[in-house]
């Protein structure tokens, strides 16, 4: 139960990992003179926010989400909807399923790291001592180490010359897989630095903070075997806007009777179900094996 939690909690982080930008709403066309760091930084985030959201990539999910949506709305099938947009069963699937499109966005956007992001001090310390051209910048950098297009940077330079100043660099928000593993942990567990991280990131989402308390009741329904709390735990999740854990609570009353007993009785068949997955598994692999090596002899009398 734990392990499934946990990639649910995963899902819902990678859904909101975006949600320390909500708060960034300067134009970034509006230069800031004289501005404070905090200022700067936040016009700077909206401005690389803005150039994200306008995409390519961007724009053609929501248009793709749209369409199937549209599309299910009418009571069109995921087979319906890949023969007549041409698309692969499991992209189909993804749409369809998705509750937002922003759950399909959070994936690719988030912590994902840039070539630039090793540079960006040097970059923005140059920038205010009055080194603003890109194709100087490109080869200082380059000399360093730097892989990444000239363009990339020039992307990265562009809010600058709006605010006339560059912001102190951002720290990289850290990514969806590892915020989830400090959620998952005890507190006790988490050194100084990775308590004010995951402090931070639920600040900033009220979706994230909600999720961690019911990260933490759980926690104590199950160490403690406390099943009789186990409805009111998950009315309490329902009353949420948090589709994925909504879908562990699901799976939760599918096998209602069982889960209550495994968060109430002291004995468990969990060992006994860990030895049949993992008969289960080498069985895949062997059969995996066996049909590559018939493959194999196939391919060799046919040549």
């Amino acid at each position: 139960m734990w392990h499934n939690l946990a990639e649910h909690v995963e899902k819902t982080v990678a859904a909101h990992h975006g949600c320390r930008h909500q708060h960034n709403d300067i134009p970034p066309e509006v230069p800031i003179e004289g501005g404070s760091a905090a200022d700067l930084t936040e016009a700077a985030e909206a401005a690389q926010l803005q150039r994200t959201e306008s995409s390519a990539l961007v724009a053609r999910t929501k248009a793709r989400y749209q369409t199937i949506q549209a599309l299910k709305a009418d009571g069109s099938g995921i087979k319906t909807i890949m023969r007549e947009l041409g698309l692969a069963k499991e992209t189909v699937r993804r749409f369809y399923r998705a509750g937002s499109v922003e759950e399909l966005l959070a994936k690719p956007r988030a912590g994902r790291p840039s070539v630039l992001d090793s540079y960006k001090p040097y970059l923005h310390e140059r920038w205010n001592a009055g080194v603003t051209n890109a194709s100087m910048l490109y080869r200082e950098i380059t000399e360093q180490g730097y892989r990444g297009s000239r363009g990339t940077l020039a992307a990265y330079l562009t809010p600058f010359r709006a605010l006339g100043a560059a912001p102190p660099p951002t720290p990289a928000v850290p990514k969806a897989r590892r915020i989830t593993s400090w959620m998952l942990r005890r507190p006790e567990d988490l050194d100084d630095e990775e308590q004010l991280q995951l402090k931070q990131v639920l600040a900033c989402c009220p979706h994230l903070e909600a999720t961690a308390t019911h990260i933490s009741t759980f926690a104590e329904m199950l160490t403690g075997r406390h099943g009789d709390r186990l409805d009111s735990w998950m009315a309490a999740v329902d009353t949420d806007d948090l589709p994925h854990l909504h879908r562990f609570v699901t799976g939760l009353r599918r096998d209602y009777q069982a889960v209550r007993n495994g968060l109430t009785l002291s004995h468990s068949s969990g060992t006994v179900e860990g030895n049949v997955n993992r008969i289960k598994m080498i069985k895949r692999q062997m059969y995996g094996r066996a049909k590559f090596d018939l493959l194999r002899k196939r391919v060799l009398l046919a040549a």
